[in-house]
């Protein structure tokens, strides 16, 4: 990778190195499998290199129009993903950044939830001064967190679902009110918060955690609409991580180790200044800071799917070529069909940035100006997107499984490729196409197995599906914010129905 080093020296850009050395010296307050772990520890190692890639791609030439942007605050040159999105362009860039990144690694580039998080808490921040007429600082706030975050170029992870408790019941209805992130006092200098976000994707390798609600609130649930940021190893806060690696190769090695890692981020008792506070109180907000956060999210989505379905159209093709079976005419009726999958998704992530404005969609009102003038998608098809891409995760991984049949299943161990008295037996019964060399199938059918039998695998399709909300989630969005009223008199119109 060509690395533009000038581009360090005159802009907001940092470097892996500059990420790492930053993780060695964080307080330890990651728990992994019972143990109290070191951010750099090997374990994480994958997910790092992962994320920290981010940096390479910024000052390498080809990927450098994506992957910088112009900072709205000191006009210098700054990851993309430290950026707030100033018009349509940013947004479509940001979605080709993240489609090209991920190609690049394989899969989830596990940087989007900090460029998410801090659009919405842009926004949020901005309209709840505007509501209290001046009485708070929020926006002040944020922009000062901002311009660390950007002149830093700093990770940022955003902590949105709450445990939840009992499902049927809303945050001040819970037996215990951890249950959801809350606000317990409110001093002169500060707040202090208790409760836990789940499925905190790469908080254990995070600079910065963005905290934000993860729900609709009522007038009575003032002490749930709370958003912040603060250091992942800041004091009160703990951090019970799970770590996705792939299963070590010593010889058949992968072109990339892609890692990822996910918390339970518990505040306990835990004080936050007010000059990292963005909301507190101003339930209504909290509620467009839920929402964006997640429209945002989905956005982000529709170029990580399409990027992740480019992998899998790949290996599906090379599977039907190494079994010698990629003329027949259902492998090509397997193809198209993830093709489609992946394009449309791409095509709904394309359209809502080209009619991204500032405005945030209000039931009952419809789209209205909200924010300071930054861009957000377009919720619909922000949410067509995620939904039909996310519903076809499983889908995906049948028509691999199928055209691969079961020999990712039960392949052997990488040591029995390699030990004297099984290797040249297992690499003839290995080949199955005479044109493909017998070592480039051994390594794709341990592609194969990494994608559909391994616990990553299984984690990931988890997250496809569930990442930046289920598809549930998605159609209430759609049908909710969607003119089915305007629909239906079209069609009184046409058939002749007068009320």
């Amino acid at each position: 990778m060509a690395i533009d080093r000038k581009a360090v020296s005159e802009s907001a850009l940092g470097t892996k190195k500059d990420y790492i050395n930053r993780l060695s010296k964080m307080r330890r307050n990651v728990y992994y499998d019972g143990h109290l772990i070191d951010r750099t520890d090997e374990l994480q190692m994958n997910t790092i290199n992962t994320i920290g890639s981010t940096y390479d791609f910024a000052l390498d030439p080809k990927f450098k129009d994506l992957a910088t942007a112009k900072s709205h605050i000191t006009g210098k040159t700054i990851s993309r993903f430290t950026h707030i999105h100033q018009n349509k362009e940013d947004l479509h860039k940001k979605q080709d950044m993240t489609r090209a990144l991920c190609r690049e690694v394989g899969g989830c580039i596990q940087r989007c939830m900090g460029i998410d998080g801090s659009n919405s808490c842009n926004a949020i921040s901005f309209e709840a001064d505007k509501q209290n007429k001046g009485a708070t600082e929020y926006h002040k706030n944020f922009l000062k967190w901002l311009e660390n975050f950007q002149n830093k170029d700093l990770i940022g992870c955003c902590a949105q679902t709450d445990v939840k408790g009992d499902r049927m019941k809303r945050p001040a209805e819970q037996k215990d009110p951890d249950l959801y992130l809350r606000v317990v006092e409110r001093k002169s200098d500060g707040i202090v918060v208790s409760g836990c976000k789940v499925h905190n994707s790469e908080a254990s390798v995070a600079d910065e955690i963005v905290v934000v609600p993860t729900r609709a609130l009522m007038p009575n649930e003032k002490d749930w609409a709370v958003a912040f940021a603060v250091p992942g190893d800041w004091e009160g806060v703990t951090q019970v991580a799970t770590i996705h690696n792939l299963r070590e190769r010593k010889h058949y090695k992968k072109g990339f180790m892609q890692g990822a890692t996910d918390s339970y981020t518990i505040f306990d008792k835990c004080f936050i200044p007010w000059e990292r506070v963005f909301l507190c109180g101003e339930q209504q907000h909290g509620a467009v800071g839920a929402l964006l956060f997640a429209l945002f999210h989905r956005h982000s989505y529709s170029g990580c799917k399409p990027a992740i379905g480019d992998v899998m159209l790949g290996t599906v093709a090379l599977a039907a070529e190494y079994n010698g079976v990629h003329k027949a005419s259902h492998i090509r009726e397997k193809l198209a069909e993830l093709i489609m999958i992946s394009e449309l998704g791409y095509a709904a992530g394309f359209t809502a940035s080209e009619l991204g404005k500032p405005e945030v969609y209000m039931p009952g009102f419809g789209f209205m100006p909200y924010g300071p003038g930054s861009y957000i998608p377009n919720s619909i098809y922000c949410n067509v997107g995620r939904c039909l891409t996310g519903e076809a995760v499983y889908r995906e991984a049948e028509i691999l499984c199928d055209v691969a049949g079961g020999v990712p299943a039960t392949f052997p161990h990488e040591g029995d490729f390699l030990n004297p008295a099984t290797k040249a037996l297992l690499e003839k019964y290995t080949m199955r196409n005479p044109d493909i060399k017998v070592e480039n199938a051994i390594k794709l059918w341990m592609h194969v197995g990494d994608m559909i039998c391994s616990a990553t695998g299984g984690i990931a399709q988890v997250g496809g599906y569930h990442g930046g909300g289920s598809p549930i989630m998605e159609q209430i969005a759609i049908t909710t914010q969607y003119d089915i009223q305007e629909k239906k008199e079209l069609v009184k119109r046409i058939a002749g129905i007068k009320d």
